[in-house]
């Protein structure tokens, strides 16, 4: 089962010195260990633009979705046997602690 991992900002996560927290380590753990399939940062939510479609009409915003303090920061694609282990890979990663991470599980379109 394939679990995309949206990696959060948490404005409620205690300050800590973003050294001690090693994503190359976690990168090289999962992806030598044939779970994760890809993933990367993603720009500041001030960079997003917002698509929607209305009436007919296309409205695109340069801004977020939604006014928040939190936003996703990054992403990964694991592939693991269920929930449970998707879990356990999640925890060990270094946004867990600095931030906060929503696990889904993927829904092909076939």
């Amino acid at each position: 089962m394939e679990y995309m991992l949206f990696i959060c900002t948490d404005s409620t996560a205690p300050t800590t010195e973003p050294s001690a927290h090693s994503i190359e380590e976690w990168v090289a753990e999962t992806t030598e260990g044939g779970t994760r399939r890809h993933g990367d940062r993603l720009r500041p939510a001030n960079d997003a633009t917002t698509v929607k479609m209305g009436g007919g009409q296309l409205s695109v915003t340069a801004a977020p979705f939604a006014e928040t303090t939190e936003w996703i920061a990054g992403y990964d694609v694991i592939e693991c046997g269920d929930l449970d282990a998707a879990i356990e890979i999640a925890a060990r990663h270094p946004m867990a602690q600095l931030g906060q991470i929503e696990i889904r599980p993927m829904w092909p379109i076939e």
